[in-house]
């Protein structure tokens, strides 16, 4: 069995590093994404005292009392702003719905710019008043971050280094903060029913702030299910369904889940942040011709990003 390459990369090495480190630091993201899909970034600037307060305002939002949390539920947003409920999400192909609750922060456009329209206000919640000023905080920074990330991903596909901005700049990115609730009564859950069942991610790529436990592992070529350990202050990275589309599968899109703890922590709750990092709906996702060739045959249809998002979240059940 061949082990999967993840590294853990430093990206404050390629934001302000020579041009040797920065190609470096491209060609071993470009590398990871190419064989596993995983990453873990350290450097990456957000202090341990923005993270912690995070995590606070997470963990007391969903804290709330469900008749509480409920008043934020919008069912017609499919699940893109405000809180969503137990058993609304299951995986692509799941039977059963994943074990989770989960809150959503989505773009703030403040420079004029008409996609304003396109995004639904995000909810504000009056009963924590840090909690919209820290997420807001944690999805800009993110935000950075992937773009950043994308900028290394341009440079490894030999595109333009600015070849993603436009289509990141006000893109259609989520935040979401998620909680995995305790098994109260393990015995009599189905068989089937995970906290995060087996899945893709739909977006370009994700970036986690390491979770509150275990649980979180990827699925590896030889078909064994791998761990991913990360610090508190790490943030693992990986690739998404669209730039695997983008990239005619060149970078792969991992399966990843989160499994359930072991029964003496059944009862005891999992949190977690990504950030689901999206370009513009109007970003056209057909595959790259230098993708393509005789043996890497084109895979996929050509659709827009969100095209394929409306797809996506129909398949696991947000969107009717």
């Amino acid at each position: 069995m061949s082990t999967p390459y993840i590294p853990c990369l430093d990206l404050g090495s390629y934001i302000n590093g020579s041009e040797e480190e920065r190609k470096k630091f491209s060609d071993e993201l470009g590398r990871a994404f190419n064989d596993s899909g995983f990453v873990t970034i350290t450097n990456h600037g957000l202090s341990q005292d923005l993270i912690e307060k995070l995590y606070e305002n997470i963990k007391a939002a969903f804290a709330l009392p469900l008749e509480t949390k409920r008043k934020y539920e919008k069912p017609e947003l499919a699940g893109q702003r405000g809180y969503t409920s137990a058993g609304k999400e299951t995986a692509k192909g799941a039977k059963t719905p994943d074990l989770k609750e989960f809150w959503q922060i989505g773009q703030e456009v403040t420079d004029g710019d008409p996609v304003k329209n396109e995004y639904p206000d995000n909810e504000i919640l009056e009963e924590l008043p840090e909690f919209n000023a820290v997420t807001g905080s944690i999805y800009k920074k993110l935000e950075e971050n992937g773009t950043h990330l994308l900028r290394a991903i341009a440079t490894y596909l030999e595109l333009p280094i600015n070849y993603f901005d436009k289509h990141v700049h006000n893109g259609n990115s989520i935040l979401r903060g998620i909680h995995y609730f305790p098994i109260e009564n393990p015995e009599i859950i189905p068989d089937d029913a995970v906290r995060a069942g087996a899945h893709e991610d739909i977006n370009l790529i994700t970036l986690l702030i390491g979770a509150s436990a275990d649980g979180l592992e990827v699925l590896t070529r030889s078909n064994e299910w791998l761990p991913i350990k990360a610090h508190h202050t790490d943030i693992v990275v990986n690739v998404g369904d669209m730039l695997q589309r983008l990239t005619n599968n060149k970078l792969k899109s991992t399966t990843h889940r989160v499994v359930n703890p072991p029964r003496e922590l059944m009862k005891t709750s999992r949190f977690s942040v990504p950030f689901f990092l999206h370009p513009r709906s109007d970003m056209d996702l057909t595959s790259l011709p230098s993708t393509i060739d005789a043996e890497h045959p084109k895979l996929y249809s050509d659709m827009t990003a969100g095209e394929y998002l409306d797809e996506r979240l129909r398949e696991i059940g947000l969107k009717k």
